[in-house]
């Protein structure tokens, strides 16, 4: 089993979902966990109350803010003095579509690209200037399936913005290398959780067609393999996207 123990963790966008599973499964891997859980910061699901005030900080911010992404890894790295990995997993998709009028697709857009790329780019920059002063560090970018097959077109800047998480990840990866920081991103398809349980149940009967495993993904495949990125077993494999969707989009 993965231990983690002495390890300090943020995880943004930890409210439900992927977010949620993977602060879980990094505290029961034994790391201390910065849980970033929306704009209200409040901890419905008890993480304190379980895992106690010295292994669990609970973070509140609005990342549709210029400058949020900076202030949560600051907040982070003061809690512990350390950060040793961060996730970046917050990400929204509102529909948008070319039929909407322009102030609603611009917004849409801005809103998107706001939260799922520049909030991260920012707290990528924060963790690189954090980890240059420790001799290192590891960042994981929660892409998507979206980023390399494209998406519907009520979400093209959805999967726009993950197109550009891909390419931060990459560049971090190969710029930083030698300063001891690696970056990986992971690329899950559709994964069983609150905010997918709708479409899911819905287009029951197309994704049993498109998922050659017949099911979308349970959140802890992915939280798993947050926790085995976040062990630092695996450094050589700095850069790499590591997909998880059944087989639905093979690169």
């Amino acid at each position: 089993m993965i231990n983690l123990h002495g390890k300090v963790v943020l995880v943004t966008g930890a409210s439900r979902g992927i977010g949620a599973v993977c602060v879980r499964s990094l505290l029961e891997a034994g790391a201390s966990v910065s849980a970033h859980l929306g704009r209200s910061g409040e901890d419905r699901g008890g993480l304190v109350e379980e895992f106690g005030a010295e292994r669990v900080q609970v973070l509140g911010g609005d990342l549709s803010r210029p400058g949020e992404g900076d202030r949560l890894f600051q907040a982070a790295a003061d809690w512990k003095g350390q950060v040793d990995v961060l996730v970046n997993n917050a990400g929204i998709s509102p529909a948008v579509t070319v039929d909407d009028p322009l102030a609603a697709w611009s917004a849409g857009w801005q809103e998107t690209l706001q939260v799922n790329l520049l909030s991260v780019a920012d707290t990528c920059r924060a963790a690189i200037q954090h980890y240059r002063q420790r001799g290192g560090g590891t960042i994981i970018n929660m892409a998507s399936r979206a980023a390399f097959r494209g998406d519907l077109p009520d979400a093209m800047h959805y999967a726009a913005s993950k197109g550009g998480v891909i390419a931060l990840t990459k560049s971090i990866a190969q710029g930083f290398a030698a300063e001891g920081i690696l970056a990986y991103a992971v690329a899950p398809g559709w994964v069983r959780t609150e905010m997918a349980a709708r479409y899911l149940q819905e287009h029951a009967a197309d994704l049993g067609r498109d998922l050659p495993l017949g099911d979308a993904a349970p959140p802890e495949e992915v939280a798993a393999t947050v926790v085995f990125l976040a062990s630092g077993m695996v450094g050589h494999m700095t850069g790499a996207t590591l997909d998880i969707n059944g087989a639905s989009y093979v690169r």
